[in-house]
């Protein structure tokens, strides 16, 4: 009997799936991954294995190899990459900042304004097509699909790391630890306002604005949404912003933008959730002049995945990686820094 079948991640950016199934009273013993394989829609047996490979088949709550034998009532629980979309893939010649490549993995310092994966109204110029191009260039034949295997995103206008997997084992390895938490990612923005302390928790479940569909909003008494938590420290005031950096426990869509709105401090010209209005200082015509040119400056909201961590999929590895500030960010924090000390003179 299955009795859960969970999108771990948000549409339309779900990067994982977790299933949950509790055999009959009257099961006979079948080899789990055969037992799995009949039961779940549009999954290989190899897919499967490759999952209890990485520990992400638990039977009553512990991790079980591909032999284990189903008995009756066994709750068996499984977290699976989520099958790709049926969009093809076109190599471009694309520049990427690769920060990291092994025979499993890569990572990439993305830009802002690259989408990640295609989708409606951006079929080309994103993260994939790029990859694809990448690899066909480089002759790399390693990548089974030509374009990697995605396990997260970060959004088009948000800049820094992000890792892809090269294999569907790394991949299945690495969706495992998205899933449990276990990534380290830290990222850095500029919100508005100053802050009363110097590091706090937004805890808040988040799900889809009821109005307006491409907005993601916090329902604090959890009514509706999916558990979210979000850890930030303040690095620097700067009068009417702040810079701040974020350590996230779980991976919500818009998950920073969405929380640092709900309490009162949206990002800085996020357009999305209100950051592109002057919301703090006066009233002066060179102020309004001095926060336009920022926003020309940084045409986006001012948010970077400046750090990310995992665990290698086939060395057992802790890998630590970290970006600097995009050049946008660090312009517009030095413009910022000259307002500051000006303003208290």
């Amino acid at each position: 009997m299955i009795d859960m079948k969970d999108q771990m991640a948000e549409e339309p950016r779900e990067m994982y799936e977790h299933h949950r199934i509790v055999a009959d009273a009257g099961q006979a013993p079948m080899r789990i991954d055969k037992y799995l394989f009949n039961r779940i829609i549009n999954v290989s047996r190899n897919k499967i294995q490759n999952a209890a490979k990485v520990g992400a088949v638990l039977v009553n709550g512990k991790a079980v190899k591909s032999n284990y034998k189903v008995r009756p009532d066994d709750v068996i629980t499984i977290v699976l990459p989520h099958p790709p979309r049926e969009i093809e893939i076109k190599a471009e010649d694309i520049p990427l900042q690769i920060v990291y490549e092994d025979k499993d993995v890569i990572v990439i310092n993305k830009p802002y304004g690259m989408v990640v994966h295609p989708a409606y109204a951006n079929y080309s110029g994103t993260l994939l097509n790029a990859l694809a191009g990448y690899f066909k260039k480089s002759g790399t034949k390693e990548v089974e699909n030509g374009f990697g295997y995605l396990v997260h995103r970060i959004d088009k206008d948000t800049s820094g790391l992000l890792v892809v997997a090269k294999n569907e084992l790394a991949q299945t390895h690495l969706a495992r630890q998205f899933f449990d938490h276990s990534v380290e990612r830290v990222y850095q923005a500029i919100v508005w306002g100053d802050f009363e302390e110097d590091e706090g928790t937004i805890d808040g479940n988040i799900g889809r604005h009821p109005k307006d569909r491409r907005q993601m909003t916090v329902f604090p008494d959890g009514s509706s949404g999916r558990h979210a938590v979000s850890h930030y420290k303040v690095l620097e005031r700067l009068g009417y912003v702040t810079v701040v950096e974020c350590r996230l426990e779980t991976g919500r869509t818009h998950q920073i933008r969405a929380h640092f709105r709900y309490i009162g401090h949206p990002l800085f010209n996020d357009e999305r959730y209100g950051g592109n209005l002057i919301l703090k200082g006066t009233t002066f015509t060179k102020y309004k002049q001095f926060v336009q040119n920022c926003f020309k400056i940084l045409p986006r909201q001012a948010l970077h995945a400046k750090t990310l961590g995992f665990v290698h999929p086939t060395t057992g590895k802790t890998l630590h990686f970290d970006s600097i500030l995009a050049e946008d960010m660090q312009i517009v924090i030095e413009k910022w820094r000259v307002y500051a000390a000006n303003r208290e003179v």
